[in-house]
């Protein structure tokens, strides 16, 4: 156990677990050391004609090559952004006016939001929350410009079919080429809530467009970038000074892109070793819950390889998700019950209601999330205090905890 969650707690002391990380990760103190001279005496502007400002603007661009880098690009290629909702719109500002695009139903919601703007096809995803290649592949017209599919889902883990997708868009490109037709046809994928703990090697994918995000892998918030290939145009959003290549104009945030970078370097270091440790981890709190409630829905792809390894969703029929997350915050624990986003309007899951889930499961839903930070004295803390609060909901409600079901049924 490091950064101080959990720090010196004994036996049936409370605790702080924090277990949201797909929400939110703290800063990396690596992360941290590497923007803290931006913050202070390298503060100067890198559009100022002078050596010190010049300077930073080298740091910069070394911090652009670092990042390329650590997704198999060219640093050309990278546009740093406020945000990985930011680099979302951006991508699909380049399909154009008049143009039809592609996504599917459990896309984050700033994808969700774009493909609205548009005429688009959304693409359902099975009861596990994978979407099938041939279906996206099915759903492409001769006036798609955009297929927009993450890598992987931010609320039950599952992981997409990218690398058949791409194939699919490949093939209608090829299409189109024989047929003498030029308007184009791109794949984009939100690799926000993947880059800690699965590869982003834009090649390996064969997506045209990527999107990451700083504040998912331990560094600064509202930093994101896009990454597009060299048949991508993209169109500027934000107009003015011309900085990015003119495709995102403001003074740089250089300690956020500096930051931004040293995060991509160590996720890639320890994304192996930290993903089998993470896997092993999510495995043992899943177990505990579901021997305890057998009752209990996991959702999400049942394979390991086919799930986020730090993401558990379970469900618990018949209680109300809120009243847990205000229990176990009472005993120090921090969970989710989705997206950060939908969970601050106080909305229902939309992926949920997209994998077919019923009212009763996705109303008693838990998003738990698992970090660097989080060691097995952590997971058994939590799995003791949720047992406790579920155990408390269904006495307050006439629900019998060993098997789900209402008081006096069979």
């Amino acid at each position: 156990m490091t950064d101080g969650f959990g720090a010196g707690a004994s036996r049936g002391e409370k605790r702080l677990v924090y277990l949201d990380y797909a929400a939110a990760t703290p800063m990396d103190p690596e992360v941290v050391d590497a923007m803290a001279p931006y913050l202070t005496e390298r503060f100067f502007n890198p559009s100022a004609p002078y050596a010190a400002a010049r300077g930073v603007h080298a740091d910069v661009e070394a911090a652009r090559a670092d990042a390329a880098h650590a997704i198999g690009a060219r640093p050309g290629n990278i546009v740093f952004t406020a945000g990985a909702t930011e680099a979302n719109n951006l991508a699909f500002a380049a399909a154009g006016a008049g143009a039809h695009v592609v996504v599917d139903a459990v896309e984050h919601e700033s994808v969700l939001a774009c493909a609205g703007a548009f005429d688009h096809t959304v693409v359902s995803a099975g009861p596990d929350g994978r979407v099938a290649a041939a279906d996206v592949a099915a759903a492409i017209t001769p006036r798609t410009r955009l297929v927009s599919v993450e890598l992987a889902n931010g609320e039950v883990g599952a992981v997409q079919p990218v690398r058949e997708i791409a194939r699919a868009v490949s093939a209608e490109r090829a299409r189109r080429l024989a047929a003498g037709e030029a308007a184009p046809v791109w794949l984009h994928t939100d690799a926000s809530q993947a880059a800690g703990t699965l590869s982003v090697n834009v090649g390996t994918l064969g997506c045209d467009l990527l999107t990451l995000s700083a504040a998912k892998i331990y560094g600064p918030k509202q930093v994101g970038l896009l990454w597009a290939s060299d048949d991508v145009a993209l169109r500027p959003l934000v107009l003015g000074g011309g900085q990015e290549g003119g495709v995102r104009s403001g003074t740089e945030n250089v300690a956020g892109i500096v930051g931004f970078a040293k995060a991509l370097e160590l996720a890639g270091a320890r994304r192996q070793v930290e993903s089998r440790r993470l896997a092993g981890l999510r495995d043992r709190l899943q177990r505990m819950l579901t021997e305890e409630f057998p009752w209990a829905v996991v959702s999400g792809p049942r394979a390991s390889k086919l799930r986020l390894p730090g993401l558990l969703h379970v469900s618990f029929p018949g209680l109300e998700a809120r009243r847990l997350v205000i229990a176990l915050e009472r005993e120090g624990v921090c969970a989710g019950t989705g997206s950060a986003c939908a969970a601050s309007k106080m909305r229902s899951s939309h992926v949920l209601a997209a994998m077919g889930a019923p009212a009763e499961v996705a109303m008693g839903s838990l998003r738990l999330t698992l970090g660097r930070a989080t060691g097995e004295d952590d997971i058994d803390y939590a799995a003791a205090a949720i047992a406790r609060a579920v155990a408390s909901e269904c006495a307050r409600l006439g629900i019998d905890a060993a098997s789900g079901e209402k008081g006096g049924e069979a």
